[in-house]
Order: structure tokens, then C-alpha cells, then sequence
């Protein structure tokens, strides 16, 4: 693990925050709608919707229901670590578009290690468990990748690679510390859903283990091994 001073993790794990991610986002979608096409803006927003979708979901069945993978330690995707390795990628590869492929799939791999760093920091500050950094690069990997496969022949005709270049760094430069208290808004919303007066903490969750059915009475056992099973 690289020895960095606690306020440089934090300044890592800030990259993933949806006060950030979220905005630069949307800037993406805007510059392609002026530079592409609506159907472009429109797929991109539906695919990390559906990554968004699908990371809220899991956090909200945790905490609601305590639905988990003890076993992994798992109690829903990172949202971080997914927006960050879907968000930075096809930053770079909008602000790429006039580059040869080769410079495009490097800024995209440079925009998916931005991710993973992000997807580290939530583990050294206890944030998340390695299973949920690793599924949440995962899923957000997968939306890049697959906006990026489909429009990979687009080539913009009325926009400046620089100025939107220059416009997304400004995002992020501008929006790196805001905090976005979107982990209150789904504990309020799963708390809502489920009925429940209090979320599922992970600790308790974890220590209270799987219920095991009661065992039989030897005797019980005994017996049941000596009576012909009507069971095929």
C-alpha cells in the first residue's frame, strides 16, 4: 500500500464523488449533444444511468434489508469507484476525438486508472471493502466501455477539441471538493422503501452471521437414517 499522507487518499477519493462525477457528466452529455448528436448525449446518459441504477439498488437493498455477501464482505457496489471508471474515461475520449485511436485508447486507460485510484482510496479510508472497489470499477468500466465501443467512429464537426478539453479540466478543478451528501439520501430512501426505522449497519450485520437451522436430536437422526426415504 503506498505510504501517501491521509489528506492526499482524501484528495484521491474526492475524484469520485458525485459532486463532481455528476456535473462532469452532464458536461459530457451537453458537448456531445452540440458536437455529435442528441442519439449520442441520449446513450451515454441511459448507460450510466443504468450503472447508476444498478449501484443504487444494491445499496438499497443493504440498507433496507440487509441484503449482503458476508462472505465477501458486500454490501453494494461503490458508487465512487463506478462513477469514477465510467466518468473519466469518456472524458477522454471526448477530448480526444480529433486524435489517432491509438492516443484515444491511452487517455481512456489513463481515465480508467483514475478509477482504480479512486477505487483504492475508498479501501485504505475503510469507505468500502476491496469486493465492492473492485465490482464498482467493474461496473463502470463496462459503461465506458460499452459507450465507448458503439460511438468509437463518431468524429465531432462543430466543436473545439480544446475548448471542451478546457471546459472539463475547469469541472473538475472547480468541483473537486464538493461533497454531495448522496449516502443520507439512500439511507433515507431505503428506509422509506423497507418500512424500517433504522438502516442495516455493516458491522452488525457482519457479526450477527448467517442463521443456521437448529440441529435434530440425535436420536431424531438416528431414526431417520434407519426408515426407508420416500424422497427420489
Amino acid at each position: 500500500m503506498p505510504d501517501l499522507p491521509l489528506h492526499l487518499w482524501y484528495s484521491i477519493t474526492n475524484l469520485g464523488g458525485a459532486g463532481l462525477t455528476l456535473p462532469l457528466a452532464l458536461a459530457i452529455a451537453l458537448w456531445l449533444a452540440a458536437g455529435y448528436s442528441w442519439r449520442m448525449a441520449a446513450s451515454w446518459v441511459v448507460v450510466l444511468g443504468v450503472a447508476i441504477g444498478l449501484t443504487t439498488i444494491t445499496k438499497i437493498a443493504f440498507l433496507g434489508w440487509g441484503v449482503g455477501i458476508r462472505e465477501l464482505d458486500f454490501t453494494g457496489f461503490s458508487g465512487h469507484a463506478m462513477l469514477s471508471t465510467a466518468v473519466y474515461p469518456v472524458a477522454f475520449f471526448l477530448m480526444l476525438q480529433s486524435a489517432p485511436s491509438a492516443l484515444r485508447v491511452t487517455g481512456m486507460l489513463a481515465g480508467l486508472a483514475m478509477g482504480v485510484a479512486v477505487a483504492f482510496s475508498r479501501v485504505v479510508l475503510d469507505a468500502h471493502s476491496p469486493s465492492e472497489a473492485v465490482t464498482g470499477c467493474i461496473l463502470g468500466a463496462l459503461a465506458a466501455l460499452v459507450f465507448a465501443r458503439y460511438w468509437w467512429q463518431a468524429r465531432a464537426q462543430r466543436v473545439s477539441a480544446a475548448i471542451v478539453t478546457l471546459s472539463l479540466v475547469g469541472v473538475v478543478i472547480a468541483l473537486h471538493n464538493v461533497q454531495v451528501p448522496t449516502h443520507r439520501w439512500v439511507t433515507n430512501l431505503a428506509l422509506t422503501v423497507s418500512g424500517h426505522d433504522r438502516p442495516f449497519v455493516r458491522a452488525k450485520w457482519k457479526a450477527s452471521g448467517p442463521k443456521r437451522a437448529p440441529e435434530a436430536p440425535i436420536s431424531q437422526t438416528l431414526n431417520d437414517l434407519s426408515t426407508p426415504s420416500d424422497r427420489t
